[in-house]
């Protein structure tokens, strides 16, 4: 069998794994674009999803990135109640060297050659600037500036999201969602994390934080009064919540073993290294763990928002269902004795079935 055949079979199988719709596989040579544009599903409406743009080693590891981080945009437009599928894309590149308007441009071409079934946002490695440029050549794009009529930067929405699961994992724990004394450590210090410790120290909470960017990192840490901790330690402290705001997987068995926190809740997507093995540690070892896909999803909802009339007051109300939402996979998870990702990957799988019966009628 030749190695193309092995190739085709690997990427056969990914997408029967993880129950793809479509993907598209985006190649320009002009403008150095090339990119992966997933669809999960679109039984709840859309396929709405952020494109990152990121150095992947290769190509299928990108293709790995970009199927898991689509699926996890279904579960969380279901299981926050929202009218979304799922999908999610990634350009392959340097964001900080190889981002351009003709390769943004380009990509947006792509997107409208889907006629909607796929709306795209700004993710790691994509901005503002980026959406406004995509929206030049398609109208399927969130997350423009609000001079055009769009809602401009979603991660204070996001932030208000994860801050309303952190407080519904701590009354869990503690029996009061009062933040008040409790300590946070929270592990990138980016838009939403920056916004999750300025809303943590406005209840006057604890805040230690690090990042790989010592600048932004100190900035953050003067401003609001956090402490920094450098990334290596961050596992020797002894603090009630873990807010992982970064890159995932770092919810490992290595960390795991080291962790003396009460909670784990934050905006990173896939935190969990290993889905079914990590959720089965953490409940062993009573760490509470507040599926990232539930509580990140306000930036899905600040799209879901924009895309039917956008209003910031509602946005935020929105966000702040979250807290009910996260309440509903802890007990589910107590009394089913199952790990928290399960409890919630079998709320959303409930409601996207439902709909499917609903649709199958007519």
């Amino acid at each position: 069998m030749s190695s193309i055949q092995l190739e085709e079979n690997s990427i056969f199988n990914q997408l029967s794994t993880f129950g793809h719709q479509k993907v598209v596989f985006c190649s320009d040579a002009d403008t150095g674009l090339r990119a992966i544009i997933a669809i999960h599903d679109t039984t709840l409406g859309p396929a709405v999803g952020g494109t990152r743009m990121w150095s992947y080693a290769t190509e299928a590891e990108a293709l790995y990135d970009v199927l898991r981080l689509s699926q996890a945009m279904t579960y969380k437009a279901a299981i926050t109640g929202l009218n979304l599928g799922g999908g999610k894309a990634v350009i392959i590149g340097d964001s900080r060297t190889d981002k351009t308007e003709a390769l943004m441009r380009r990509f947006g071409r792509f997107i409208e050659n889907l006629n909607g079934s796929f709306i795209t946002a700004e993710e790691v490695g994509t901005g503002v600037k980026d959406m406004e440029y995509i929206r030049m050549e398609t109208k399927y794009v969130t997350g423009v500036s609000e001079s055009i009529g769009g809602s401009g930067d979603p991660s204070p929405v996001t932030a208000k999201g994860v801050f309303m699961g952190i407080k519904a994992s701590v009354k869990e724990l503690f029996g009061t969602d009062s933040l008040a004394g409790r300590t946070v450590a929270v592990q990138g210090t980016g838009h939403v994390g920056e916004h999750l410790v300025s809303l943590l120290r406005q209840e006057n909470a604890k805040v230690y934080v690090s990042d790989i960017n010592e600048e932004r990192l100190r900035r953050v840490a003067k401003m609001y009064g956090a402490e920094v901790v450098n990334n290596n330690n961050l596992f020797d402290l002894d603090f009630d919540v873990y807010a992982p705001c970064a890159l995932g997987a770092t919810v490992n068995a290595e960390t795991i073993s080291k962790m003396k926190c009460g909670v784990i809740a934050g905006s990173a997507n896939n935190q969990l290294a290993d889905e079914k093995e990590d959720g089965q540690r953490l409940l062993d070892k009573g760490i509470l763990f507040a599926p990232d896909y539930l509580i990140n999803a306000g930036g899905l909802i600040n799209c879901y928002s924009e895309l039917a009339g956008y209003n910031k007051k509602r946005t935020m109300q929105l966000a702040e269902n979250i807290y009910d939402a996260t309440r509903n996979v802890l007990k589910k998870s107590k009394t089913e004795k199952i790990p928290t990702n399960i409890a919630a990957n079998k709320i959303a799988e409930k409601r996207i079935a439902d709909i499917k019966k609903i649709k199958a009628s007519f």
